[in-house]
C-alpha cells in the first residue's frame, strides 16, 4: 500500500510539473506578444509629443483661422406709414436724444430721413435740466404733458452718479409709494363709500408702515381725521384702513386697472407697463393701498397721465411725445390728435378727489416747498392738487422722492411727475422740482 501511495504522489507531482511548465510558457508568449506593441508606443508616443508641440506653429503657418462673425447689420428702419399712437411715440422716442430746438421749436432728424417734431416747452425743460444738473442729483426723473390733450411739455432724465443711466429710465418702472393713495381714494370715492370730509378714525403714527398698529378699537380714543387732510399729510393708517376695511381686494385692483396698471398705457411705445399685483393678506391689502407696496410699480410717464386724468374730469388721455413727424420728402405721416385711453371716474368723483389733493400743497406734506418763510404762498394766483410719496428701493439703490401734481385747478394746463432718488446724501427733494416746473411754466 506504501508502493502505491508513493507512485500516486509521483504522478501527481509529474501534472503539477508539466502545468506549471505550461503556464511559464504562456506567462513567456504573452511577453512576447506585447514586445512589438511596446516597441510601437515608444515610437508613436514621442511622435504625438513632438505633433502637439509644433501645433501653433502649424496653426500659424499651415491652417486657415476661423473668419470673425460678421458685423450685425443695423435695424431696419421703422417705415413711416400708417404711423399709430404707439408707433409714433417709438420713434420720437428713438429720436430724443438728438433733440435740438429749430425755430422756436424742438425737433430730430430720424435715421431714414425725415423728422420729429415735438411739443416740448423749452421753458420747462431748460429749467428741470439745470436743476437737475446744478444740484448733482444722483437720478432725477421729470415728465409733464397737458390734461386735455395728452401732448408731452417735457421730459427730462438725469444722472450724476450713473452716466448713462438716464438713457430710457422715464419709461421704466419704480416704487409708487404713496402716489398709490389717489388709487385707493378713486375706488372709495366712485363706489360712493365715504366722501373728502368723511372723518376717519385710526391708530398709530401718521407714518407707520405696519397694519398691526392701524386698527381702531371701541371705546380706546382713537384718532380722527378727514379724508381731505389725510390725503395732504399722507396718512398711512388712514388710507391702510380705507381700503383694508372700506374698499375692498377686488374694487382696489379694479380702478386700478381702470388708471391703466398690468397692461401697457400705450401699445407700441416703449412705456413699461406699470405693475399692481393681488394682494395675499388683508395686511398686504392695507399696505397696498397705503402705497407701502414695493412691487406696485409705474413710470414717470404712467404717473404723470395719472394727474392729468383727475385733472381732465377723470377721462385718461394718450401720452404723445411726437407733435408731427414727416418723411424725407417732407410728406407729414403723423400729425398729434388727443386720442381717449379710457374713462376712469365720474367728473364729481375727479372733482372730490382734486379737492383731497389740494390739501398736499395747502397743509400737508408739500406746503414748505410751496411758501416762503412767512407762509406766503410762492404761486400765488395759481391753485395747485398735488400729492407725494417716499419710500427706500433698491433699482437703483436709495430713497425714492416723489411729487406729482396738475395747476391750475380751475382750468388744468400742466400735469407733471417728478422723481428724485437721493442716496445718503440728499440733493433734493422732488417737491422742490415740482415747484420750479410749475414756476416755469406760470411766470
Amino acid at each position: 500500500m506504501q508502493d502505491l501511495k508513493d507512485i500516486d504522489k509521483e504522478k501527481h507531482g509529474r501534472r503539477l510539473g508539466r502545468k506549471k511548465a505550461q503556464d511559464g510558457r504562456n506567462v513567456f508568449r504573452q511577453i512576447e506578444e506585447t514586445k512589438p506593441e511596446k516597441k510601437r508606443l515608444k515610437i508613436i508616443l514621442p511622435a504625438i509629443a513632438l505633433l502637439l508641440a509644433s501645433y501653433p506653429l502649424i496653426s500659424l503657418f499651415g491652417t486657415p483661422r476661423a473668419k470673425s462673425a460678421p458685423a450685425a447689420e443695423p435695424p431696419a428702419a421703422v417705415s413711416l406709414g400708417k404711423l399709430d399712437q404707439g408707433g409714433a411715440f417709438k420713434l420720437a422716442a428713438d429720436a430724443y436724444s438728438n433733440a435740438q430746438v429749430q425755430g422756436g421749436k424742438f425737433t430730430a432728424p430720424l435715421p431714414q430721413g425725415g423728422q420729429v417734431t415735438y411739443g416740448i416747452d423749452e421753458e420747462v425743460q431748460r429749467r428741470i435740466e439745470k436743476l437737475f444738473s446744478d444740484y448733482k442729483v444722483p437720478y432725477g426723473l421729470f415728465v409733464a404733458l397737458e390734461p386735455k390733450t395728452g401732448r408731452i411739455l417735457a421730459a427730462v432724465s438725469h444722472s450724476a452718479s450713473q452716466p448713462g443711466w438716464e438713457k430710457g429710465a422715464n419709461y421704466h418702472l419704480y416704487p409708487m409709494a404713496s402716489l398709490f393713495k389717489i388709487v385707493t381714494a378713486t375706488a372709495a370715492l366712485e363706489e360712493k363709500k365715504v366722501g373728502p370730509d368723511t372723518m376717519f378714525a385710526f391708530n398709530g403714527k401718521l407714518t407707520s408702515e405696519s397694519p398691526k398698529y392701524w386698527r381702531v378699537r371701541p371705546g380706546r380714543g382713537n384718532q380722527q381725521m378727514p379724508l381731505s387732510l389725510a390725503m395732504g399729510k399722507s396718512v398711512n393708517p388712514v388710507y391702510g384702513r380705507l381700503a383694508g376695511e372700506v374698499v375692498g381686494r377686488d374694487p382696489l385692483l379694479l380702478y386700478a386697472g381702470r388708471y391703466g396698471f398690468n397692461h401697457p398705457i400705450v401699445p407700441g411705445s416703449p412705456i413699461a407697463a406699470s405693475t399692481a399685483p393681488v394682494p395675499g393678506t388683508v395686511d398686504e391689502l392695507m399696505r397696498m393701498g397705503a402705497g407701502l407696496n414695493r412691487e406696485v410699480k409705474i413710470s414717470p410717464f404712467h404717473a404723470a397721465a395719472i394727474m392729468a386724468t383727475v385733472a381732465n374730469g377723470g377721462v385718461m388721455m394718450a401720452p404723445s411725445l411726437a407733435s408731427e413727424i414727416r418723411d424725407a420728402k417732407g410728406n407729414v405721416v403723423f400729425t398729434q390728435k388727443p386720442q381717449v385711453l379710457r374713462t376712469v371716474m365720474t367728473p364729481q368723483t375727479a372733482s372730490a378727489l382734486a379737492h383731497m389733493l389740494a390739501t398736499t400743497v395747502e397743509s400737508g406734506t408739500s406746503r414748505r416747498a410751496f411758501h416762503d418763510r412767512r407762509g406766503r404762498r410762492m404761486l400765488a394766483s395759481v391753485r395747485i392738487a398735488a400729492k407725494t410719496g417716499s419710500i427706500d428701493g433698491t433699482d437703483p439703490a436709495g430713497h425714492y422722492s416723489w411729487f406729482a401734481a396738475y395747476a391750475p385747478m380751475e382750468d388744468p394746463q400742466i400735469a407733471l411727475a417728478a422723481l428724485v432718488i437721493n442716496e445718503n446724501k440728499w440733493r433734493i427733494k422732488a417737491t422742490s422740482v415740482g415747484e420750479q416746473a410749475l414756476e416755469a411754466f406760470f411766470r
